[in-house]
């Protein structure tokens, strides 16, 4: 998923890391017994035990996609922040912790315009994405020294004691 390849299909995936026939990874993906759920429980735990009861820098952002059309789930005119203006896409709250100068990937979460929302979502502003994901992190057992934010989080007043754990 990070490597240089321009789309991440699974044909090309599975070009790029060797595999005759995409096929077997589309079984892989489609058919395993675990859950992307499962799967981010499990990596998160590891991080913790590797951090042993360390503190570390929460960094809250978002990043958004340039999409075309509407088909793609919450996909509106928004602004995308690695394009500087407004356009057509997707954006998604995200959460990666800095310790002795290493960014870990926590979350993310994507944020769900009320104009897209489908039947039984429920509408979350970003800040609002972010507080539940600090509460969530430390529920599991993360500690952080200090929580850094873009200004739309600022502005929300956003900060550590908003969030207890």
């Amino acid at each position: 998923m990070i490597s240089e390849i321009k789309r991440k299909s699974l044909p090309a995936i599975a070009k790029a890391v060797g595999l005759d026939n995409h096929q077997n990874l589309h079984h892989f993906l489609t058919e395993s017994p675990w859950t992307a759920q499962q799967l981010r429980e499990h990596r998160l735990g590891l991080m913790l035990k590797v951090l042993n009861g360390r503190a570390m820098i929460l960094l809250i952002d978002e990043t958004g996609d340039c999409k075309k059309g509407r088909s793609t789930d919450y996909v509106k005119r928004q602004y995308i922040g690695n394009v500087g203006k407004k356009e057509n896409g997707i954006v998604a709250v995200t959460a990666y912790g800095l310790v002795a100068g290493m960014i870990l990937p926590l979350c993310f979460e994507v944020y769900k315009p009320r104009e897209r929302l489908k039947a039984g979502d429920e509408y979350y502003s970003k800040p609002q994405i972010a507080a539940t994901m600090i509460r969530q992190l430390q529920a599991m057992g993360f500690k952080f020294e200090l929580v850094l934010a873009d200004s739309l989080y600022g502005e929300s007043k956003l900060n550590a004691r908003q969030c207890p754990g």
